[in-house]
């Protein structure tokens, strides 16, 4: 499959025609496959090879310091995320096999912060890691940066005001995730159809940016010879009712931006969110090291089709805000404690009985 490439510079372009050929071609990535290339992106390859090198320096250290970087307090949403804990919906229960961590490299809304404690909570870092700290936060804001340019495509491909999707970006929990996807032993890399790396899921945020991972064997960079990295699966079509799977291995000088649920129903299913899944090579002993950068609307924001495409507002009902969504999904997959959703509405029946109480003396 033929998957649509979009210049960076396009994306920047004052020229009429520059920004309409971003517009279409962004159209034909998101309402087709579900991604799409971005050749000539401001993301320099050796800056995100150098932020792997510092990452695994950063994941080398004693598990009893990684322990104190965030935690399950804050729902694993800054900091260290230890090893098989988070599991795809559809992976029947089973973790992936990786350890991540998670910050933002945006400004975060304080009022939100008081709202969403676990969702906007302050970023964690390592001592003594400034090297790590700034490039996490550098790669992370020039992947953001190409969010919003993509989004400012996406209006114009749908015909909606300037910064209608950008605007709903302000403030948000935005998140630049680095993760180590953990070698498989020879009996594990027999059963990579069944052990995976990462099961198939689809991103419950706005645009993912990927600026390409990297493989490693004995602490050695390489390319494993027999297959292994990021999958996706396209949008059904009549002759592949269950899409295609293709690697999402993008060409050189290219990062790969991928459809998120939010923008699926902000556009009432316009734009699909784009199914992937990370594989091991059938050798063992090779660990992949891997950056992306989650663009997300701010909590407030109501999940349901926008205007324009209000005509598929019962597939996406009954609509909530982001916030609650964000809750629901985390509690979904493994990352937040059942307990969450007990935040959810009204929850202060504990004030009648009180009075209650006072009144039976």
């Amino acid at each position: 499959m033929e998957i649509p490439v979009v210049e960076h510079d396009d994306l920047l372009s004052d020229d009429v025609a520059a920004r309409s050929r971003a517009a279409d071609a962004v159209h034909r990535a998101f309402s087709g496959p579900g991604l799409i290339f971005v050749h000539g992106a401001p993301v320099a390859r050796a800056r995100v090879d150098d932020l792997y090198d510092r990452f695994l320096e950063v994941l080398a250290r004693p598990t009893a310091e990684k322990e104190g970087w965030g935690g399950a307090d804050i729902w694993y949403q800054r900091g260290w995320t230890p090893p098989n804990t988070e599991r795809a919906i559809e992976g029947g229960g089973e973790p992936d096999f990786k350890e991540c961590f998670f910050a933002t490299p945006e400004l975060l809304d304080p009022e939100a912060a008081l709202l969403w404690p676990e969702l906007y909570a302050a970023n964690v870092w390592p001592s003594d890691a400034e090297a790590f700290r700034h490039a996490t936060t550098e790669v992370g804001q020039a992947l953001h940066g190409v969010g919003l340019r993509l989004l400012g495509a996406c209006e114009r491909a749908l015909d909606l005001a300037p910064n209608t999707l950008v605007d709903l970006t302000r403030g948000a929990a935005n998140l630049t995730r680095l993760l180590e996807y953990l070698p498989l032993n020879a009996e594990q890399a027999a059963r990579r159809n069944k052990i995976l790396w990462g099961e198939e899921h689809t991103d419950f945020n706005l645009l993912t940016l990927l600026p390409g991972g990297r493989f490693f064997r004995d602490g050695v960079p390489g390319i494993p010879t027999d297959g292994g990295g990021l999958y996706l699966r396209t949008r059904p079509t009549p002759e592949h009712p269950a899409g295609q799977r293709i690697e999402g291995t993008a060409p050189p000088g290219c990062l790969v931006a991928q459809v998120g649920q939010q923008l699926e129903v902000l556009t009432g299913g316009t734009f699909l969110a784009t199914p992937h899944g990370i594989v091991a090579p059938a050798e063992p002993g090779w660990i992949r090291t891997s950056v992306a950068h989650f663009v997300h609307v701010h909590a407030r924001t109501v999940m349901s089709p926008l205007p324009p495409f209000a005509s598929a507002t019962p597939a996406y009902a009954p609509p909530v805000l982001a916030g609650t969504y964000a809750t629901k999904t985390l509690v979904d997959i493994g990352l937040a404690p059942a307990s969450a959703l007990d935040q959810l509405g009204y929850r202060h029946y504990d004030r009648l009985s009180r009075m209650r109480d006072l009144e039976r003396g």
